[in-house]
């Protein structure tokens, strides 16, 4: 994310906000005016900051972590209004992240957050760190698109089938975890004992590699 961050600082001039605990990367000013928030310093409240930071403006806005429904729901609603929102959360899988964002709200606004989420999301990136041959570790990385038809899916909460539209849209840049870590092992970054043991689907590691 803070490569991202730092790719629009030096191509476009942009009002960005983050809202971080702690903050791990210092930005410096380029093209875009970075304003950078570390919880219990700089605000008492993911609520207040949260709140605080629509009458700021911004054009880029970054939260460090949703860790409760109040924060996912000002996340939403952030990004609802035009901006882009940048924000983590712990999953092991794009799909799960999803699922992870509609089931903190209760069951009877399920269908509302579908709706919601899948008008504003376009991306979800999900990394795995695998331990290379070096010593050192390397993401595998899955990543879920804003298509049309990954939007049909949330909006129907049908996510047991965004795994599947992940596997079947490496055209337009969709990347599944098993692909991922097909092409670490094939180019030698990780062992194929280590691929294998970061997957729930082995089987289709092995067919990728011997295709």
């Amino acid at each position: 994310i803070a490569a991202m961050i730092e790719k629009i600082n030096e191509n476009r001039a942009e009002h960005i906000i983050t809202l971080e605990d702690p903050i791990e990367y210092v930005f410096t000013n380029k093209k875009s005016l970075i304003e950078q928030r570390e919880l219990y310093v700089d605000t008492a409240s993911w609520d207040n900051a949260l709140k605080a930071i629509l009458r700021q403006d911004p054009n880029v806005v970054f939260v460090g972590e949703m860790r409760d429904h109040e924060t996912v729901e000002a996340v939403l609603k952030i990004a609802e209004t035009g901006h882009l929102v940048f924000a983590t959360l712990h999953t092991n899988s794009a799909s799960q992240t999803v699922e992870r964002i509609i089931n903190v709200f209760p069951q009877a606004n399920h269908t509302s957050i579908q709706s919601q989420l899948s008008a504003i999301m376009e991306a979800v990136i999900s990394l795995r760190l695998v331990p290379s041959k070096d010593g050192t570790v390397f993401p595998a990385t899955e990543i879920l698109l804003g298509s049309s038809a990954a939007r049909n899916i949330i909006r129907e909460g049908k996510f047991e089938q965004l795994d599947n539209i992940i596997h079947t849209s490496s055209n337009i840049g969709m990347v599944s975890l098993e692909r991922s870590l097909a092409e670490l092992i094939q180019k030698g970054t990780i062992s194929p004992e280590e691929g294998l043991r970061f997957t729930s689907n082995p089987d289709r590691v092995r067919r990728l590699l011997k295709s």
